[in-house]
């Protein structure tokens, strides 16, 4: 996953050109959010986990992945949809692994969100 570019710059493109003319302030505002809403969700992940809650942990999972599609964390987005899909097939077992991915994943997209956004 590491050779895979976190951001999409394509999307980039997209969020910019939906405020054209602002100097990126609707670009940052989304990014924003993206990065300060994320760690929650990941959060609700692990007590899913903890507590067994298969529902909990899917909408999280659900969570992650619109939200990284929507700006272009695309391999975020993989690690969650693959959450997601395996916690409604099989349950919780298989997820401390992906939650870690999704953790450091995170990190990198948030990482060059906040490099693209400046």
């Amino acid at each position: 996953m590491p050779d895979t570019p976190p951001i999409d710059p394509e999307a980039i493109r997209n969020l910019r050109d939906l405020n054209p003319g602002d100097n990126g302030e609707f670009l940052r505002e989304i990014i924003g959010i993206y990065v300060e809403d994320t760690p929650s969700r990941i959060a609700e992940l692990k007590k899913g986990m903890a507590d067994g809650d298969v529902a909990l942990f899917t909408r999280a999972a659900h969570t992650i992945k619109g939200s990284s599609a929507n700006v272009g964390a695309v391999v975020l987005k993989g690690v969650a949809e693959r959450m997601e899909m395996l916690s409604r097939r099989e349950g919780l077992g298989a997820m401390p692994a992906l939650v870690a991915d999704c953790e450091a994943e995170f990190a990198r997209a948030a990482a060059e969100l906040r490099r693209l956004s400046s």
